[in-house]
């Protein structure tokens, strides 16, 4: 077996990616990935360099594992924060850019990162060695600080812990479907309190005369895919943050994705006000991006929380991830939940000390997720 660095995603065919890829997970798709290549969202413009790794043994146009690999030259668009680790290396006058990260691009959403030859499951520890050890070698030959890879699966993970990489955990809220009817009888599950919150929250929206649209990519308009890129460039430019992704990445992958690319858009009679981007997975919904032109009342909880919800219940969804951060979302059903990365440094002395951290910052993110819990709007 042999391993294969290429430069760009385009050098392989989309079939032999997705055979490794699968589409359960839409972020690691051969369509999302070369899409955000395709329109200049990676590249020089913002510090991401497709590097992805391939696994081929013998036959070079069926490869038997894969990884989705970049060198970095900046920690932004990773939501895995090393940017005090960047610091202290600056300062000790050490080089820590560029680094290796395997991630998708702007996107903390846990997933494979290990991608292997699913007809072949007796071979996935052997083939993920390879994978490891070639991620290794790429390493040591740009002589990187560090690699990173950034929300991999638990069995990532623990393959990842295996070949000795430092494992960091983190924290998301997201929403479980617990078999749920429709929205009411998801908000039965609450207590009295809470659930008058999120129905007043609800109503603010339904009083305001806004139309709510949720359209699949594939069937969504040429306005409503513009009026969609048009919010998420907003929310940046009000945030002072750099919007990497465009209109023609979104107009790719509406048609090539179709229903996975999800839009909740809403309406104040002819002019779109405010939006939320979304992506589906075979049992998981992905919330991503939102933006606005004009303030409602509870408009942004309605777009990226309840109308996710909504969709999730009613397309038989096992959870729904609305991104990073936020723990307003624990009173809106949403639960704290472990991710993880895991990390190589290639100094000892800043190894041993990131370890000595990691190891500290674990045993305050166990304690800061059980303490969330007791907020939790759900009856006891």
């Amino acid at each position: 077996m042999q391993v294969r660095v290429l430069e760009s995603l385009e050098a392989v065919s989309p079939e032999a990616w997705n055979r490794l890829a699968g589409t359960t997970n839409p972020f690691l798709r051969h369509e999302f990935l070369v899409a955000l290549e395709r329109h200049g969202c990676v590249g020089a413009n913002f510090g991401w360099y497709p590097r992805p790794l391939l696994v081929v043994d013998g036959d070079e146009a069926r490869p038997v594992a894969a990884a989705p690999m970049y060198i970095k030259t900046n920690s932004y668009g990773e939501f895995v924060f090393d940017w005090a680790w960047a610091d202290a290396y600056e300062r000790a006058g050490l080089r820590y850019y560029p680094k290796l990260v395997a991630a998708v691009p702007y996107t903390p959403a846990t997933g494979p990162r290990l991608l292997l030859d699913p007809d072949t499951p007796e071979r996935h520890d052997a083939l993920a060695e390879v994978l490891l050890d070639g991620a290794d070698g790429l390493a040591r030959e740009l002589k990187v600080s560090s690699t990173h890879w950034l929300f991999p699966t638990e069995s990532d993970t623990e393959r990842l812990r295996a070949h000795d990489l430092m494992i960091r955990v983190g924290c998301q809220f997201q929403w479980f479907n617990h078999g749920y009817r429709d929205f009411d009888d998801f908000l039965a599950s609450f207590t009295a309190q809470k659930r008058k919150k999120v129905k007043r929250e609800r109503r603010y929206v339904r009083e305001s005369g806004l139309d709510i649209e949720v359209v699949h990519g594939s069937e969504a308009s040429a306005a409503q895919i513009e009026a969609a890129a048009h919010f998420y460039t907003v929310t940046f430019d009000k945030k002072w943050g750099v919007a990497t992704l465009n209109l023609g990445f979104f107009q790719e992958v509406a048609r090539t994705m179709g229903e996975q690319l999800v839009l909740v858009l809403a309406r104040d009679a002819e002019r779109y006000v405010a939006g939320a981007i979304c992506f589906r997975g075979a049992d998981a919904l992905y919330g991503r991006h939102w933006g606005c032109d004009a303030d409602y009342h509870s408009l942004h909880f309605e777009l990226c929380y309840y109308q996710g919800i909504d969709y999730a219940i009613e397309h038989g969804l096992a959870r729904f991830e609305p991104g990073a951060q936020g723990e307003h979302k624990i009173s809106r059903g949403f639960v704290p939940t472990a991710t993880w990365s895991a990390h190589w440094v290639a100094e000892p002395g800043f190894r041993r000390a990131i370890a000595d951290f990691l190891a500290r910052e674990t045993d305050g993110m166990d304690y800061y997720m059980k303490e969330l819990e007791a907020h939790s709007p759900y009856k006891a």
